[in-house]
């Protein structure tokens, strides 16, 4: 408990530790990001007699790295993208945890890394120093792809029964095996955790002394670099220490009310535009459908990163959602303002990027959009019916899901400021209205998570309506329905749990404020699986939501069959009225 060097190293405990990885192929996928960041840093900030970004990448990849597909998604986009600043040195022992990697494993990856389009170094002895060197330098010298440097070796290198088992790989050795280990090794055998005299000065002499010289070597230059290019090193500062530009916000759209509306996804568009115009290092893209989530930089200027081009804002992932989660975290531990995005129901594939995001408390964006059965046609293979919950249930990720164009522009202004959480910002295809802000509450209190939009008079409701993103606009039109038949809702825009149970936990009031506790007739509107409403509900409360997988149809057919209808929820209002008073 409170290690220093725990089981998987993690980013922000341990000093020199970049990235947390455990999960196989996250960190060298992780690392293609962080070369990205080397590109672009060096691009947007280096001039002539500053190379103040010019640093490599490197990451150890074992056997397991290798099979995992994100490894191969991730290789495959460091390859197009010619990285020449990153090497894998992949540690091939031929060992995984079931036994010999030839029980499921055979291929050539040298070769497979050759199709990729990267350099590949074979080292035929892992301890023989020289051809290490050797290695290391051949990467140095390539310039126009990334370097694979393949180093076979021998696990449990010598332990007379464990080396070359699988016993050497999930398990510790055991008091015996050590023994003799170390007695092979002339090692003293009842020793433990010894560090030999001398070695603490060589490290101090070698790595110590050289890191200190070329840091402040670094500072220095930096020094005579902000003297000479006062606001790039501003900017510089800012993005290190996360922190927003003056007037990063000065171009944010206004959205007057319309009953027509946009899709959240368009309006989104136009806030990141409006904002990334502002925020030089706000960079991102899509795992091929840009199109469709409406995360295309449009501006002057905002280019496309690619191996000519590395200065570019809109990257191309292509069609690999899990490398681009873990390439956005790469990006992001650079100290980048990333993002990256698909449909929702492809969050599936991203399950470890972001729950280690919220791990690291690193600010990514993870945008998705085609949020419900909302899709329609496409069918229940693309309509997102478990992913809300299962999203809600990563420790340290916000989910937002806005209402209208107003939520959405003050979910980005909510984002933006954010230097620890990852956001899942969820959006629609459909067009949603507009609301009326001079008559409903205003936007503002998608800061607070949850926030009375339209209340009943004198603020007494009879029953409370719970609803978030496209959901919302039925509530009101549910509300509007009570109120001519003389029955006084109120309707709660939920967009986060998250942010409003972290603002309940700072003002202990506010929870009664919005859901009072002697109000217990609730409906809550969500086109997802109920999961997990209850909290807000109550056990007597109802959720209208989806009990099953979607359908092909016509999005007003759906809402029709599944019970997405402001009548529905009338008569749902008017069961839980009822309910109560027969108490």
């Amino acid at each position: 408990m409170g290690s220093r060097t725990p089981g998987h190293p993690e980013y922000r405990l341990t000093t020199g530790v970049e990235t947390t990885t455990g999960p196989l192929g996250q960190g060298v996928a992780n690392s293609v990001g962080m070369a990205m960041a080397s590109k672009w840093l060096a691009e947007r900030f280096n001039r002539p007699g500053f190379g103040l970004f010019d640093y490599n990448v490197y990451a150890i990849a074992g056997d397991g790295c290798m099979m995992e597909g994100i490894s191969g998604e991730a290789a495959s986009l460091a390859g197009h993208l010619k990285l020449g600043n990153l090497c894998w040195i992949y540690d091939s022992n031929k060992i995984t945890i079931e036994g010999k990697t030839d029980l499921a494993f055979s291929e050539d990856v040298g070769k497979r890394f050759e199709a990729y389009g990267w350099n590949v170094v074979h080292v035929e002895d892992a301890n023989n120093l020289g051809q290490i060197e050797e290695a290391l330098q051949a990467f140095q010298q390539t310039k126009d792809r990334p370097t694979l440097i393949i180093v076979p070796s021998h696990i449990g290198w010598g332990a007379p029964h464990k080396q070359d088992t699988h016993g050497a790989h999930g398990e510790p050795l055991g008091e015996e095996e050590i023994k003799l280990t170390k007695r092979g090794y002339g090692w003293p055998e009842e020793a433990k955790f010894l560090v030999p005299d001398g070695v603490r000065e060589l490290f101090q002499k070698g790595l110590g002394e050289r890191g200190r010289a070329l840091r402040d070597a670094w500072q220095s230059q930096f020094a005579k670099y902000k003297s000479e290019h006062p606001q790039l090193a501003a900017e510089i500062e800012q993005m290190q220490r996360r922190e927003l530009p003056a007037g990063w916000n000065k171009d944010l759209p206004a959205f007057p009310a319309d009953p027509k509306g946009k899709a959240t996804r368009d309006t989104s568009g136009v806030v990141l535009n409006a904002i990334a115009k502002n925020v030089p290092w706000l960079i991102g893209g899509a795992a091929d459908l840009a199109p469709s989530t409406k995360t295309k930089l449009t501006f002057d200027g905002a280019g496309a990163f690619q191996a000519a081009s590395y200065g570019g804002r809109n990257l191309h992932f292509g069609v690999r959602e899990h490398a681009m989660g873990a390439i956005v975290n790469g990006l992001a531990v650079s100290k980048l303002r990333a993002y990256g995005s698909t449909f929702l129901v492809f969050s599936d594939y991203m399950r470890n990027t972001l729950r280690l995001a919220s791990i690291m408390e690193i600010p990514s964006i993870f945008i998705y959009t085609h949020d419900s059965i909302g899709v329609g046609e496409d069918g229940p293979t693309h309509q997102p019916i478990e992913h809300l919950p299962s999203l809600r249930a990563i420790p340290g990720l916000i989910t937002l899901r806005p209402g209208d164009a107003n939520e959405v522009l003050e979910a980005w202004k909510f984002i933006m400021p954010l230097k620890h959480e990852p956001v899942a910002l969820i959006l629609t295809r459909q067009a949603l209205p507009t609301l009326d802000r001079t008559k409903y509450a205003s936007a503002e209190g998608l800061h607070r998570g949850a926030y009375v939009l339209a209340d009943a008079p004198g603020g007494k409701p009879d029953v409370l309506l719970l609803a978030t993103g496209s959901e919302v606009s039925l509530a009101v039109t549910a509300y509007d329905k009570l109120a001519s038949e003389g029955i006084h809702a109120r309707v709660v825009s939920v967009p986060s749990w998250e942010i409003f149970e972290h603002y309940c936990a700072k003002h202990l009031e506010y929870r009664e404020q919005v859901l009072p506790s002697a109000v217990t007739a609730r409906v809550a509107i969500e086109m997802a699986s109920t999961f997990g409403w209850e909290r807000y509900v109550g056990a007597g409360g109802t959720t209208i939501g989806m009990h099953s997988f979607g359908a092909s149809a016509p999005l007003p057919e759906l809402q029709k069959k599944f019970g997405f209808t402001a009548d529905a929820i009338v008569a749902a209002a008017k069961a839980q009225r009822a309910r109560v008073a027969g108490k």
